[in-house]
């Protein structure tokens, strides 16, 4: 098998898998490890996985994004502790904004487990999740952006999402990406969603993001906002103290869970 076809597949299977370990890789198409290694080198030049120890996954872009259903399952352990280290930061903000995805839902459901008697927040989201896991929560008042609904992702998204948002002042949002580096900030596949996250950005006071390791030094197609833009980061420790620090020194507090 000639190396672009072999290449091929193993970025269909990463994208399939949400993973490739360099060892099976090896076995199935009856290479040597370093051939695989260099396979791997090559995709990674074009930024189309990230190498992590023993194998690689996909970088979300253009031509790839996981949807929710995967994404609900994939680390889900890191990103409970992320949502409840970043909901601890609520300190005192009334009005927050949700982002999509499932760490930014898991920061909502964490929000509401730990609200205090008779306090009251109002909670802005284009998640049609994140909505539902506040829905029933009588201290919080839900206000969903209007627009087209995205399957990946079930969020909203286009010209009626940002036009409401532009006419809210928000005390804090919590925000996701698909990428966050310190080249390109932080960046994500879509032009629609890059929209939405940009004016979220624009409307709000305060800015969280939350997201795994995974996310690190990676970049997508659009950028919604540079690193000096958020109080922190609130990620796993599969960001070394070394690279946190390097994050840090652009602004930010980087949160390790």
């Amino acid at each position: 098998m000639e190396a672009d076809e072999r290449q091929r597949q193993i970025l269909q299977r990463a994208r399939n898998d949400g993973r490739v370990e360099v060892s099976s890789l090896a076995d199935d198409f009856r290479v040597a490890p370093e051939t695989v290694r260099r396979d791997l080198r090559q995709l990674v030049e074009r930024g189309m996985l990230q190498r992590v120890h023993g194998g690689a996954h996909p970088v979300e872009g253009v031509g790839y994004e996981s949807n929710v259903t995967y994404r609900s399952h994939s680390m889900i352990g890191e990103k409970r502790r992320i949502a409840a280290a970043a909901a601890a930061r609520l300190e005192g903000a009334e009005s927050v904004y949700i982002d999509e995805g499932i760490t930014p839902q898991l920061v909502a459901e964490a929000i509401s487990a730990n609200m205090l008697p008779g306090s009251k927040l109002t909670v802005v989201t284009s998640s049609l999740l994140a909505a539902g896991a506040l829905a029933d929560e009588p201290n919080i008042t839900v206000v969903l952006l209007g627009g087209r609904l995205r399957g990946l992702t079930m969020a909203t998204v286009d010209h009626w999402a940002t036009r409401m948002l532009k006419e809210l002042v928000i005390d804090l949002a919590y925000l996701g990406a698909n990428g966050i580096s310190r080249e390109h900030g932080l960046t994500t596949p879509d032009p629609a969603v890059d929209a939405v996250k940009s004016q979220v950005v624009a409307s709000a006071r305060r800015r969280i993001f939350v997201g795994v390791h995974t996310k690190f030094g990676v970049s997508s197609f659009c950028r919604f906002a540079e690193l000096p833009d958020f109080e922190a980061l609130v990620t796993d420790t599969g960001v070394s103290a070394a690279d946190a620090h390097r994050y840090s020194v652009m602004g930010p507090h980087v949160i390790r869970t």
